[in-house]
């Protein structure tokens, strides 16, 4: 075993102000094993970062293309994001978020193949999930006036979260094809799927809200879309990059198999993604039903989506 897989990754108490023992035998002082460290991490973390970005600058900027729509448009869109952040995308997040632990279990074990197999396993257990999202969703006109939102509100949020479920099945795939590449470190085909996939809605969104007439359902539409496009470009990265070579390989009944284990520990993590995320959420939803919900409702998503930017 090579003797760097032996060494501690965190310095030991008192060891801070020593020299830490190099490959070579050698000696170096701490401070520029700290700073390699950090460099590693920052190589990682900082692309990372720019996806997030890329991520919140289209609901950003779809935000304020439905803005220009009204008050009552802005916050039918307000509230369908909030409701279906709630009930489908912090769920299937949460489920995907299991594939890491796995997915990076099998790569420090060199059981290459195994990462195909869970990334499958998962794919199908979002998609699975994914259908009884997307028929609570067609219903979401008749269910809000049932907490207080205002029919034209809701009217305006069921057509948002009716053109949103195109775009969820995707979001499942592409979920699970970012853990699957995460857990590689190829970071770089999330940004470059990021940037193409912001490139292509800020145009699309523009032309569906304005030009074709749709209002905030053609906001939604451009998301479903854009999905797909980053989807189609993760896709085409997993299948020819060499980077990928060791560990893509072809879906097998196998893949149907072990959903149950999966489960147990997709639905913890779930949990844990979902009571955090909820409570942001709920702030939306609870505005529809202030004095005047439009207005309020308006103004709280502008402020939700300037703060996770």
């Amino acid at each position: 075993m090579d003797s760097s897989s032996e060494a501690p990754l965190l310095l030991s108490r008192g060891s801070e102000h020593k020299e830490v023992p190099d490959e070579a035998g050698g000696k170096r002082p701490w401070w520029r094993e700290a700073a390699e460290e950090s460099g590693r991490l920052a190589a990682l973390a900082a692309p990372m970062i720019a996806v997030a970005l890329l991520q919140l600058l289209m609901q950003l900027i779809s935000t304020v293309m439905v803005g220009h729509l009204g008050e009552v448009a802005l916050a039918g869109a307000a509230i369908a994001n909030s409701l279906t952040n709630v009930s489908g995308f912090s769920v299937l997040i949460g489920l995907a978020c299991a594939l890491e632990t796995i997915c990076g279990q099998a790569y420090g074990a060199e059981q290459y193949h195994k990462l195909s197999l869970y990334t499958y396993r998962s794919i199908i257990v979002l998609l699975i999930v994914s259908v009884p999202i997307a028929i609570v969703w067609v219903f979401i006109p008749e269910v809000l006036p049932l907490i207080g939102q205002q029919p034209e509100i809701a009217n305006e949020a069921g057509k948002y979260a009716l053109w949103l479920i195109p775009g969820l099945f995707a979001f499942s795939v592409a979920q699970c094809f970012s853990k699957f590449l995460q857990c590689q470190s190829l970071i770089f085909p999330m940004v470059l799927s990021s940037m193409i996939t912001l490139a292509v809605f800020i145009p699309l969104c523009w032309f569906l809200v304005y030009k074709v007439g749709m209002g905030n359902a053609g906001a939604a539409l451009s998301v479903s879309i854009c999905d797909w496009v980053e989807v189609i470009v993760l896709g085409l990265y997993i299948k020819f990059s060499p980077s990928c070579e060791k560990t893509r390989a072809p879906l097998t009944w196998e893949a149907f198999k072990g959903i149950g284990s999966f489960m147990r520990l997709a639905v913890p993590s779930a949990l844990m993604i979902c009571l955090e995320w909820w409570s942001y959420e709920l702030l939306v939803l609870l505005s529809g039903i202030l004095p005047n919900p439009a207005l309020e409702t308006s103004v709280l998503s502008i402020w939700y989506a300037s703060v996770e930017l």
